[in-house]
């Protein structure tokens, strides 16, 4: 790929040096051709087909056979200091339909001062011709197969479209213009920027008290009730207190009881649809995400080699692209801004806003990511984890792409991080076989030292989250089989063991590793995936009490390694190794 240095030419034209890189790349050029779409990789940009195939009803756990390896890395061109790079992509399939071959061609867009932007372009583009609008998404089941349509030529009947200079756009340029605005009212049916609550949610106006005669002393027919002053002794008082505290406790633990029975009838409503069924991204999923709307069901899914897939369940179609190199480890939808999402991979953490399909660069490092999570509600700050065990402080005010801090936990792996839902100051770090507590204020570049220890694993943990509600519980998976529950109510130096689970969770190496997660609606209750025929994925309550089992002999024949719960509707979505989503929700 070809980035034009200010200066070098006229803005969407390539100097001569990146012309004669296309010519030995075989992008654009007599003969230099071959089919498939453009995978960005650390050097440049490859090509490989990339599309997504229907979704079938069951799909076969790998059992052998090498996984597919990617080609050599090359040294990549990093952005310059207080310098943001910038990706517009363009979706490789939709609905299971590949899309024609991109030439991507790099130009500096002058109303972004602050860094790069990448232009997805479509094959054939001469290297002299003016840069096209912004690309975007093509529809579902716009134009004929592979998303254009050979008979359109875009145009409203009104005759040739000119552009600023007063050339005539060609058939090509108008049939993309059309792509781009069908594509732009898909983005906004979803209405992601919309308030993500239910207005049939919102408090019901303030009741007019009522109180009985009794408690304004006043007799049926109205006259007012003698008043005896009551003078209750020490032994009365005491036993009326003693069986009001006995009332309290009775009322508590039957409080609980119901909760419990009416949260597992709320997981008997949800069910699994051959429509709720679709392979989104091409390889294993390594991270999902929800968007918390009420209004819609939509879900992002990142896979092994760098795609992440969007899907509008109620829609049939997937919009896939391709923002990273490696696999996409750790994905969340900003809490301040419903259509931004956050994704990280190896090397970077991008913001993708899906409603434009840019995805902008927040912060890259040398040392290869693993996990992520914000440390406030704005998501203006956040905890980034290391492979190599260590944790970084990323604010996304900062210009440019720098960590503000890094720091040596002394773990030889950090493999996920979350942050306390309350006191936000503390976060989790969970890898090998270590799972501490720290306070993010203290943190420093060596010599840190836990809030907590969370013993006991005896083998590498995969991941450990704190409660949603109340932070007061800690759930951990770990390669010795076993789902262990913490009390962190209160943040001793060596938090207590609640709760231990026998669990397979020895997935191999074809499967992504399990990781237990918190229902956001339920306190004391945990999805995790399941090594269990039939397939499933299995809720549990901190005691350790098996509540529920979502399985499906039609429809999910994979085990689920990652998942992912709706924070205020009743659904379900998990993801398995060949890139598909299944969706639980209620009828």
């Amino acid at each position: 790929m070809a980035l034009s240095e200010p200066g070098s030419a006229v803005p969407g034209e390539l100097s001569p040096l990146s012309q004669q890189r296309e010519q030995v790349r075989g992008w654009g050029v007599p003969g230099g051709g071959g089919s498939g779409a453009v995978r960005r990789a650390a050097g440049g940009w490859r090509r490989g087909p990339l599309t997504v195939p229907r979704s079938s009803p069951q799909e076969r756990t790998p059992t052998g056979g090498a996984e597919p390896r990617r080609g050599p890395e090359q040294g990549e061109r990093r952005a310059g200091p207080g310098r943001q790079l910038r990706v517009l992509l363009t979706p490789l399939s939709v609905a299971g339909r590949r899309m024609p071959q991109k030439r991507l061609l790099g130009a500096y867009d002058g109303e972004e001062a602050a860094g790069k932007r990448l232009r997805a372009e479509p094959p054939g583009t001469p290297p002299g011709s003016p840069p096209s609008p912004a690309p975007a998404a093509s529809p579902a089941g716009s134009g004929s197969e592979g998303g254009w349509d050979a008979e359109s030529d875009g145009s409203d009947g009104g005759g040739a479209a000119q552009v600023s200079g007063g050339r005539p756009l060609s058939a090509y340029e108008r049939k993309r213009l059309k792509n781009i605005t069908e594509n732009a009212k898909f983005f906004a049916a979803l209405k992601l920027h919309e308030v993500c609550v239910d207005p049939s949610k919102k408090a019901e106006d303030e009741t007019v008290r009522r109180r009985s005669m009794r408690l304004q002393k006043v007799e049926p027919s109205g006259a007012p009730v003698l008043e005896l002053p009551a003078q209750p002794g020490a032994e009365e008082e005491y036993v009326r207190w003693g069986r009001v505290r006995e009332a309290c406790a009775y009322a508590q633990k039957h409080y609980k009881k119901g909760a419990i029975v009416k949260y597992q009838y709320s997981l008997n409503s949800m069910v699994l649809s051959e429509d709720n069924v679709k392979k989104v991204v091409k390889n294993r999923v390594c991270s999902v995400a929800i968007h918390p709307s009420e209004s819609i069901i939509f879900v992002a899914a990142g896979d092994k080699y760098g795609q992440i897939g969007l899907w509008n369940v109620t829609e049939e179609g997937a919009h896939v692209f391709i923002p990273h190199n490696y696999s996409v480890n750790c994905m969340h939808f900003s809490p301040s801004n419903p259509a931004h999402l956050l994704s990280l991979s190896h090397d970077v953490l991008r913001c993708g806003d899906v409603t434009k399909a840019i995805f902008d660069e927040i912060c890259r490092s040398e040392g290869s990511l693993s996990s992520f999570d914000f440390l406030e509600d704005n998501a203006s700050t956040a905890i980034v984890g290391y492979w190599d065990g260590s944790v970084a402080v990323v604010d996304r005010r900062t210009p440019g792409t720098s960590l503000e801090l890094s720091a040596n936990i002394g773990f030889k792996i950090t493999r996920t991080v979350h942050v306390h839902p309350v006191n936000k100051q503390y976060f989790v770090a969970a890898g090998s076989v270590d799972v501490r507590i720290y306070d993010v204020r203290y943190l420093k570049s060596d010599g840190n030292k836990p809030v907590s220890s969370l013993n006991g694993h005896t083998k590498s943990v995969a991941s450990a989250y704190f409660s949603p509600v109340t932070g007061n519980r800690v759930v951990t998976v770990c390669a010795d089989d076993k789902l262990r529950v913490y009390d962190t109510s209160s943040l001793s130096s060596t938090v207590a063991v609640l709760s231990t689970v026998r669990h397979n969770n020895n997935t191999g190496r074809w499967l992504t590793r399990f990781r237990a997660i918190w229902d956001p609606k339920q306190e004391d209750c945990f999805v995790v995936g399941s090594m269990a025929r039939p397939r499933q994925i299995e809720v549990y309550q901190d005691t350790g009490k098996l509540l529920h089992s979502f399985y499906n002999v039609d429809y999910l024949g994979s085990v689920c390694s990652i998942n992912v719960v709706h924070p205020s509707r009743n659904i379900l979505v998990g993801g398995n190794s060949s890139g598909r989503l299944h969706v639980f929700k209620e009828q």
